[in-house]
């Protein structure tokens, strides 16, 4: 029908009588004539397809920005807790005792008559000092022996490849007060093991591999692990700061590291594997500044805490380092305070919350992914305020969400924010100044992206489990825009973290539906939580 009524006219011209050489040439510009006819039906054909809504569009390739960035003014604590008293290099340790374990304990002790005093019984060796600027230094290995240390000033205590495992104690047992500056040599392995059972020694406090009544300050290039068969791996009734050294729980039957003040973290690496918590700080703070964290446990990953004393503020900031934890029942990381991160690289997957706070959490930065399989991605009982970063937040199905902030003020001023569960927090559109959109759901393992009319990528997505609500927002999400949204296709050449593509090509797309922002915070589809 179409090639009868585009040709009709045309072909009736050519009817004429015609000599035979004219009759072929007029023949083949007939030929000509009905090839670009043809090829012009086609072009129509194709933008009857299409059509002017984009329903069936596939999308075209673009490229994947990940230059825009945006950073509202920052909120929260930036301490860092810093301390010069906990600095090796400010102390000076003049007289070195050594204890070498091996078949027989070797024992140096310069000051013998000078305020030392080192007894060994049946491999526990008990050192009581009343001496300024004492080092220590422990070598060897025993199957059965333990050091115990009681000391009126502070002291640095050295592991240069010791191996110590203690039948009925902790395999180290600080009964000091005072600061211990315990140093890993560099170039070495130490190891530490505890009894399950302990003997008791009148109402002295022991519940780790290595127990300190002080403040204990790690340092050094060496590597030490320890395996927490009582309880703890590693306790403190002050605090513990990690300076440098590599440091490893193999097992804890309770927590890897338990604090009672805080924990302070400015570099080294910790692997925890743990029946209990990572890290725990029973009545105080914690700051990590810097340092590698990789913690495998059944209960909460990092949590700050308190028991009984309302006065104790127990905040968590995070300034910086690398953060890795999965826990098989509990939280990722916990603050019953203010939750601060203003850098670093986070992933926690869990059972319960990825990351909790009891009144405020304050995300300046960093890049985060928090994923739990049975409650919210972030949850916080106050106040939640998002100023930078790139954040990606995964909630189970209702009534959990990807950013629960219950009823408080949810306040975004710049980064990259991608919530997905069964429901999410509403941000607040009076105090925000980054537009945001709520939306329908999605399919897991499925990519999606949202892109502006002029095709400019605004989320390139790989969707990690199947979601009824997303919110996202974003600094290339603008008022008053529409925006396509594509399902499928591909990314080539690209990185992500944790499925927010931040470069790459992205192209073969279908386009399922459109929006268009309408205000600071637009709700197409999906469910608000009770905020």
């Amino acid at each position: 029908m179409i090639f009868n009524s585009k040709f009709k006219n045309t072909l009736r011209v050519f009817q004429l009588p015609v000599v035979p050489m004219f009759q072929n040439i007029c023949l083949g510009i007939v030929k000509i004539l009905i090839i670009v006819v043809l090829a012009s039906c086609s072009k129509e054909k194709e933008d009857e397809i299409i059509g002017e809504d984009g329903n069936g569009e596939t999308s075209t390739s673009l490229v994947i920005d990940s230059t825009t960035v945006s950073k509202g003014t920052v909120e929260g604590n930036t301490g860092t807790a810093a301390n010069e008293e906990d600095i090796l290099a400010n102390s000076t340790f003049s007289t070195t005792v050594t204890i070498a374990f091996g078949n027989t304990v070797t024992i140096t002790n310069p000051l013998t008559e000078s305020g030392v005093m080192v007894t060994e019984t049946n491999g526990d060796v008990v050192i009581t000092s009343t001496a300024s600027e004492v080092a220590y230094e422990l070598s060897g290995t025993t199957t059965n022996g333990s050091v115990k240390i009681y000391s009126d000033k502070k002291y640095k205590l050295t592991l240069n490849g010791v191996n110590i495992t203690n039948t009925d104690g902790p395999a180290l047992n600080l009964q000091s007060k005072k600061r211990v500056f315990l140093v890993l040599a560099d170039n070495t392995s130490s190891t530490l093991t505890d009894g399950a059972t302990y003997t008791a020694n009148g109402e002295e406090d022991m519940k780790a591999a290595l127990f300190s009544e002080g403040q204990l300050i790690f340092s050094g290039n060496g590597s030490l692990s320890l395996k927490g068969n009582y309880k703890h791996a590693i306790c403190s009734d002050e605090y513990v700061r990690v300076i440098t050294g590599n440091i490893t729980v193999t097992s804890a039957k309770s927590d890897g590291i338990h604090t009672n003040d805080a924990f302070i973290s400015d570099g080294g690496t910790v692997a925890i594997t743990a029946s209990g918590d990572g890290i725990q700080v029973e009545e105080g703070y914690i700051v990590i500044n810097n340092g590698t964290f990789n913690i495998n446990v059944v209960d909460k990953g990092i949590a700050a805490s308190w028991d009984t004393d309302a006065t104790i503020d127990p905040y968590l900031t995070i300034n910086g380092g690398t953060i890795t934890v999965n826990s098989s029942a509990g939280e990722g990381i916990e603050s019953k305070s203010i939750l601060t991160i203003n850098n670093g690289t986070i992933v926690v997957k869990t059972a319960d919350d990825g990351l909790n706070a009891g009144t405020f959490i304050y995300i300046n930065g960093g890049n985060i992914y928090a994923y739990s399989s049975s409650n919210d991605g972030i949850d916080s009982n106050g106040m939640l305020t998002v100023t930078g970063g790139k954040i990606v937040s995964v909630g189970a199905g209702s009534p959990e969400e990807g950013f629960d902030c219950d009823r408080n003020t949810f306040k975004i001023t710049g980064g990259v924010l991608v919530g997905i569960g069964g429901a999410t927090s509403s941000p607040t559109a009076s105090v925000s100044t980054q537009a945001s959109v709520i939306l329908g759901g999605g399919t897991a393992n499925q990519l999606l992206s949202i892109q502006s009319g002029d095709a400019a990528e605004t989320l390139t997505f790989l969707i990690p489990r199947t979601f009824t609500t997303m919110l996202f927002s974003s600094p290339k999400l603008k008022v008053s825009t529409t925006y396509k949204i594509f399902t499928g296709g591909s990314v080539a050449g690209g990185s992500a973290f944790n499925g927010l593509y931040t470069s790459g090509i992205y192209s073969g797309g279908t386009q399922s539906s459109t929006f268009t922002t309408s205000s600071m915070v637009t709700k197409v589809g999906g469910s608000n939580g009770p905020g």
